[in-house]
C-alpha cells in the first residue's frame, strides 16, 4: 500500500511525521508525496489558530478528493481540540490523538484490521528531502497561557523527556545516516528534565538537564551542528550560556519567545516575564556571541490590545533590532482564557498590526543580512533552487542566513547539497528571491 503524509504546524509535528514514516516504512508500506495518488493519506494537524484548523480540514478534504477510495487520517493537535464533532467530517476516516504518534503504524493497522508483516531488518529508511534533521526530546507543557489551547491538547499539562542515553542513541542512528545538523526541539524545551527530577519548574533546574543532553550530542562524531528549538527567555542567565558557548557545535541562533514587547499585554498573556527582563536576555547572549541570530513571535491584536500598546510592542521590536520574526494575528481558542477577554480587536485590525509589523521584518532581516557581506561564511548546502538570475546551490550558515551560489559555480567548485563549504557572502540581491 502506499501513504502520503502531510505535516502543518511546528518543528515538533515535523520530526513526528517523520518517526511515523519510518514506522509504516517498516511494515511494508510505500511512502510517496502528498500530491501523488496514494492509498492512505495522513496528515499530521495543527491547532494553534483557527487558521491552523482550517488548513487542516481543507488538507484533509484534498486528500479525500485525490482519491475517493483511499483511507484519510487525521492525528496530532487538531483531533484533540475537536473532539467528538470532529467525526461527522465524511471525509475522514479515522481520528488518532498526539499519544497515538509513538505507535502509529501499529494503531492504523489495529483500527482498520490490516494484516501486514514487518519488512524486517534489511528495510530502507525513509529518504528526507532536507540535511537538517529535527528531535523532539521533550514533550507537554504547563506555563498555560491565557491564549494557547497547546498544553490542553499536549499532554494536559504533564511534561516527558526522553532520556539522555536515548537522545544520544537517536543522534547517533541520524549521524548514521549522513545528517550533518540536528535541531533538539520540543513543546517546551526549556522544561527538558523537570519530569525527571524533583524540581517544580524549569527555573529551578537552571537549565542544567538541557546542558547537560546538549553536551552530550555534540561529542557525537559526524554531527558538525546542533540547534534549539524554541526557548523560554528566562532560561537564558549568565550561567546557563556561559556553559553553552563553550560547545562550539551549538548555532549562534536563538528563537527567544516574546509574543508581545508590552508588559501590560505580556500580564493579559500570563507570560512569565517583562519587556525589560526579555532584553536583559538578548543583551546577554549578544555579550557572549558575536553577531548572534535572535528571532521571536509576536501576537498582534491580543484582547484589549490598544493602538498604545501596539506601538509599545513596535518600538521595542525596533529597540531589539531581531534577525527575523514570525507574525500572528491573534486567534482565539474556544476553552481558554483568552477567548473569553473583552474588547477583542476586530479581524481588520489584526490585519493592518500584521502587515505594518511584516514590512517591518522585511527591514530587520536586510539590516542583519548586510552585516555578512564580504564576511567568509560557512554554509551546509540544502537544495537546488530557482532563484532571481537561475538556479543557486542554496543552504543555511550557522547563524541561519540563507545563502546561494549559482549551480554552475557551485559545480565547476565540486559543491553538493549535505556538504559543508566556506563562501564569500557578494550581495544580498538574490536572498528575497530564495
Amino acid at each position: 500500500m502506499k501513504v502520503a503524509f502531510l505535516t502543518l504546524g511546528c518543528k515538533v509535528n515535523y520530526y513526528e511525521t517523520e518517526r511515523m514514516m519510518e514506522q509504516f516504512q517498516e511494515l511494508g508500506f510505500d511512502i510517496v508525496d502528498f500530491n501523488e495518488s496514494a492509498d492512505v493519506y495522513i496528515v499530521n494537524t495543527c491547532t494553534v489558530t483557527n487558521m491552523a484548523d482550517r488548513k487542516s480540514r481543507q488538507m484533509l478534504h484534498r486528500a479525500k478528493k485525490k482519491n475517493p477510495d483511499s483511507l484519510v487520517v487525521a492525528v496530532g493537535c487538531y483531533v484533540e481540540s475537536g473532539g467528538e464533532k470532529l467525526k461527522e467530517d465524511s471525509a475522514v476516516d479515522a481520528f488518532f490523538s498526539n499519544k497515538d504518534k509513538e505507535h502509529m503504524a501499529e494503531r492504523f493497522v489495529e483500527h482498520f484490521q490490516l494484516e501486514f508483516r514487518e519488512a524486517g531488518a534489511g528495510h530502507r529508511h525513509v529518504h528526507h528531502e532536507r540535511t537538517r534533521a529535527y528531535l523532539k526530546i521533550q514533550d507537554g507543557c504547563n506555563q498555560f497561557c491565557t491564549y494557547c489551547m497547546i498544553p490542553y491538547v499536549r499532554g494536559r499539562g504533564k511534561l516527558a523527556s526522553m532520556p539522555e542515553e536515548e537522545v544520544v542513541e537517536r543522534v547517533t542512528e541520524l549521524a548514521e545516516r549522513g545528517y550533518q545538523e540536528v535541531v533538539l526541539t520540543g513543546i517546551h524545551l526549556s522544561s527538558y528534565g523537570v519530569d525527571r527530577s524533583q524540581a517544580h519548574n524549569f527555573l529551578e533546574l537552571e537549565g542544567k538537564p538541557l546542558l547537560s543532553v546538549i553536551r552530550k550530542v555534540s561529542e557525537i562524531a559526524h554531527i558538525q551542528r546542533i540547534r534549539l528549538g524554541s526557548l523560554e527567555p528566562r532560561i537564558i542567565t549568565e550561567s546557563f550560556v556561559q556553559e553553552l558557548v563553550k560547545m562550539d557545535k551549538v548555532c549562534p541562533h536563538f528563537h527567544l519567545s516574546l509574543q508581545s514587547g508590552c508588559d501590560t499585554v505580556l500580564q493579559r498573556m500570563n507570560r512569565h516575564y517583562t519587556s525589560e527582563e526579555y532584553a536583559e536576555k538578548v543583551a546577554l547572549l549578544r555579550r557572549f556571541y558575536e553577531r548572534p541570530a535572535v528571532t521571536t513571535d509576536v501576537i498582534v491584536g491580543f484582547p484589549g490590545e490598544s493602538e498604545e500598546e501596539f506601538e509599545q510592542t513596535r518600538e521595542f521590536l525596533r529597540r531589539i533590532e531581531f534577525s527575523d520574526l514570525h507574525i500572528f494575528p491573534y486567534s482565539p481558542r474556544t476553552g481558554t482564557r483568552a477567548a473569553a477577554m473583552p474588547n477583542q480587536v476586530t479581524p481588520e485590525e489584526k490585519k493592518r498590526r500584521s502587515d505594518l509589523l511584516i514590512a517591518d521584518t522585511e527591514e530587520y532581516q536586510k539590516k542583519y543580512g548586510s552585516y555578512f557581506l564580504g564576511k567568509q561564511e560557512k554554509v551546509l548546502f540544502e537544495e537546488v533552487v530557482n532563484g532571481a538570475k537561475g538556479q543557486y546551490l542554496v543552504g543555511h550558515n550557522e547563524r541561519y542566513v540563507k545563502i546561494g551560489v549559482p549551480l554552475d559555480e557551485a559545480e565547476k567548485k565540486g559543491y553538493g547539497e549535505n556538504e559543508i563549504h566556506e563562501v564569500t557572502v557578494e550581495n544580498l540581491s538574490i536572498f528575497p528571491a530564495l
